[in-house]
């Protein structure tokens, strides 16, 4: 099933589902803490994961997976967690059009550090697009 879309899709569909991540999270963050909304959303999360991987057949032994994989995951784990904590906590003050802007600076940031701890290299033509992106995405928070 992974297989059946290109990356370049499976991109396009996560950032569709981002945009909707905004848009319903602005919405449900009225009238409650954006930490306890942050916590029913993982919930959710779970449960919709935990179903798809049953419907799927995709879940794996635990055992196979090695200690630098456990420890990567965490890590990405933590930071997922600390990162929709504060994108909750923007959307419970800002507007979804100017916080979901700021939060994209993410794909700056990515560019930066694959460059620095992965050795990826990128093109004078990409860095045009990263500075473009940084550009636009603080020209909309503003």
């Amino acid at each position: 099933m992974q297989a059946a879309l290109p990356w370049q899709a499976w991109a396009l569909l996560s950032a569709a589902f981002a945009a909707l991540t905004a848009i319903f999270g602005k919405v449900g963050v009225e009238g409650v803490n954006s930490d306890f909304a942050t916590l029913i959303r993982t919930v959710v999360i779970l449960i919709v994961l935990a179903a798809f991987l049953a419907a799927t057949r995709q879940f794996q032994p635990i055992e196979g997976i090695g200690p630098r994989t456990w420890l990567f995951l965490g890590l990405s784990g933590v930071a997922t967690g600390a990162s929709w904590v504060c994108y909750y906590r923007a959307l419970q003050l800002g507007d979804a059009s100017r916080v979901a802007p700021l939060d994209k600076l993410s794909i700056v940031l990515v560019a930066i550090f694959g460059v620095a701890f992965l050795g990826e290299h990128l093109s004078l033509r990409h860095w045009a697009g990263v500075g473009l992106i940084a550009g636009g995405a603080l020209m909309l928070a503003r």
